[in-house]
């Protein structure tokens, strides 16, 4: 066992090293649950090693404090700023590609920073979509491109785990710019010219800048990456949503457009329109529940693609049962904590169901404690007493978890680990749980996207990837049932990305159908709903704004008590009963505290 100081000692250390390097004694090391992406916007989160110090994770952690320390010596945040792209996907490659100049920077001249480096790069990868994908089309731009500009700026061979995705889109890649990767190493020390080859590199990728200042410049020789895909209307619609992001804002200015789009709701044959998709669903859709929310100019661009399954319909038996032995092997030490703590709400929950006695009654049991007076004093009347129950309202609780790729690991394995002995602690306490899972189906888009472009890729198109919501207990099922299906989350390729609004609307729309009388929705979740294909077609802040407006909705206008617990990331911003833990080991902890929390409050 470690010692107890000997985590913040190590903390320290890095801090100091990271100052160093950074030639700043005011920079600020903050500490993670996970590893966090590289980022030119904010790297300074360091993934903390836990107090077992796993050498693999301490050494990630140093790595993360140096990439800290060098993005503070050698990136210039204004620069980056002008020259950043405004389309999502053009903007994830621009970040990567400044990353991975100032990492070749620190690693030049430092061998020891160079080991630390690299110990981070191979610890992030293991969570990097490129390591599942299977087709070219999953492949994030972004990190293949990032892993062919680390190899020719320092000579390092990109990591065998990602090898077979890379090879997938590699050829792609240098055919389109091979000539600017050689030239990447010319402008290292010049933040000015790398952004500008960057950026041309991004042109030559066709991908769109999307820059406002640029679409009113066609003579400057942008017009060829505006997107002769798209056809010639596409241009004018992409330039009527602004930056990006206000279609939500104002949909009174789209709604002319998307009447023309009868491909947003695939089952009818009436076109949809923004205004409507709260009011009505598809008549034969298989999902409703945008129906049964807020009004938001929300909606999807079709529903044909979305699934509702539970664990047996995406595993067989024999792989089920792989998976919850590997679950179960997860647990060690953690489950005896994770059982302590719910052992403690099994106390408190059993304590509000415990009986009363009134007494001094004239009929009932018999009170034996009494009877001593009447043998002192035989004037005395037997006394009696009558058990009377503590009114306590039937419950059901629906634990809602983030299956995001970013859970990846330990956040999804401990996840699994409290939803498994919560349900069985809620089952012996005599209250009713389920648990879900959330995600989509493909990385990036899937076959929504693929309609969404056989279609002309219109303007405003709605959520472009298909859902994928899973039950892995249902409220009435026994935990005995349900306690193999629960080890699915441990599926490799499984968590991809995360539409939160849809799942928690979801979550809702099956506690509301319940007959219990009182009902609790907890959500686990590790930041903002992301999806790359929804994002880059509607705006950054389409799903953003979606989640919000379902979560105001929920807390206001609903029975329905919700609150959340957010692993790494703030998600008070977003819940008004929230608490945000940056250990993931405290997960089970959060998560007893919080529902012992609902179960106190009085109703």
């Amino acid at each position: 066992m470690a010692k107890p100081d000997r985590l913040d000692q190590f903390r320290r250390a890095i801090a100091g090293a990271a100052r160093a390097l950074a030639r700043d004694p005011e920079l600020d090391i903050r500490y993670a649950s996970e590893s966090a992406r590289a980022n030119a916007a904010d790297a300074s989160q360091v993934p903390s090693p836990g107090e077992a110090m796993d050498a693999a994770r301490v050494a990630a952690a140093r790595g993360a404090a140096d990439r800290a320390g060098l993005m503070r010596r050698h990136h210039d945040a204004a620069i980056h700023g002008a020259s950043r792209p405004g389309d999502d996907e053009a903007r994830a490659v621009f970040d990567a590609l400044e990353a991975e100049r100032v990492k070749a920077l620190g690693a030049k001249g430092l061998p020891g920073v160079r080991d630390n480096l690299a110990a981070m790069h191979r610890d992030e990868i293991r969570s990097d979509a490129i390591v599942r994908a299977r087709s070219m089309e999953e492949v994030p731009v972004e990190s293949a491109l990032a892993l062919l500009v680390r190899e020719a700026l320092t000579g390092e061979a990109p990591p065998e785990q990602a090898r077979e995705g890379l090879e997938l889109i590699q050829p792609w890649i240098e055919e389109k710019i091979g000539e600017s990767l050689d030239g990447l190493g010319l402008t290292l020390d010049d933040q000015q010219s790398f952004a500008k080859l960057a950026r041309q590199m991004i042109v030559d990728l066709d991908l769109e800048l999307d820059d406002p200042a640029e679409e009113s410049e066609p003579e400057e020789g942008e017009e060829p990456d505006e997107g002769p895909d798209e056809g010639e209307d596409d241009a004018d619609d992409d330039t009527a949503d602004g930056d990006g992001g206000e279609a939500e804002q104002r949909p009174e200015e789209s709604q002319g457009e998307e009447q023309e789009q009868p491909q947003d709701w695939e089952e009818t044959d009436e076109p949809a329109d923004p205004g409507e998709a709260d009011e009505r669903a598809p008549a034969s859709s298989a999902r409703r529940n945008l129906a049964d929310g807020p009004v938001h100019p929300y909606r999807a661009f079709t529903t044909r693609h979305d699934e509702i399954v539970t664990a047996d319909e995406l595993c067989d038996d024999e792989e089920l049962e792989r998976l919850r032995a590997y679950l179960d092997g997860q647990m060690g030490s953690m489950s005896g904590t994770v059982t302590r703590l719910a052992n403690r709400l099994q106390r408190r929950l059993m304590a509000q169901q415990a009986r009363s006695w009134a007494f001094d009654q004239e009929e009932g049991l018999l009170d034996a404690a009494r009877l001593a007076r009447v043998v002192v004093s035989p004037t005395h009347s037997l006394s009696y007493k009558i058990e009377r129950d503590t009114e306590f309202k039937d419950t059901v609780v629906s634990l809602l978890i983030d299956n995001s790729g970013s859970m990846r690991g330990r956040p999804i394995s401990i996840a699994a680990i409290c939803a498994d002995v919560l349900a069985q602690t809620l089952e012996r306490c005599g209250v009713k749980s389920e648990v879900l899972g959330f995600t989509t189906r493909a990385w990036k888009g899937g076959q929504s996207r693929e309609d969404w472009l056989a279609a002309g890729r219109p303007a405003n198109p709605g959520r472009l990837n298909d859902l994928r919501h899973i039950v892995y207990k249902k409220s009435d099922e026994p935990y005995r049932h349900a306690r193999k299906g629960l080890g699915l989350m441990m599926r490799e390729g499984l968590l991809k990305e995360n539409i939160d609004g849809e799942a928690l609307l979801w979550a809702h729309q099956r506690l509301i159908a319940r007959p219990e009388e009182r009902r609790i929705l907890m959500v686990i979740s590790d930041g903002a709903p992301v999806d790359d294909s929804t994002g880059s077609a509607n705006g950054g802040t389409y799903l953003e704004s979606h989640l919000r407006s379902v979560i105001d909705w929920i807390e206001t206008r609903s029975t329905v008590e919700l609150a959340a617990i957010g692993i790494g990331h703030d998600v008070t911003r977003y819940y008004r009963r929230a608490v945000t833990i940056m250990d993931v080991e405290q997960l089970g902890g959060a998560l007893v505290d919080q529902l012992a929390g609902l179960f106190d409050l009085e109703t």
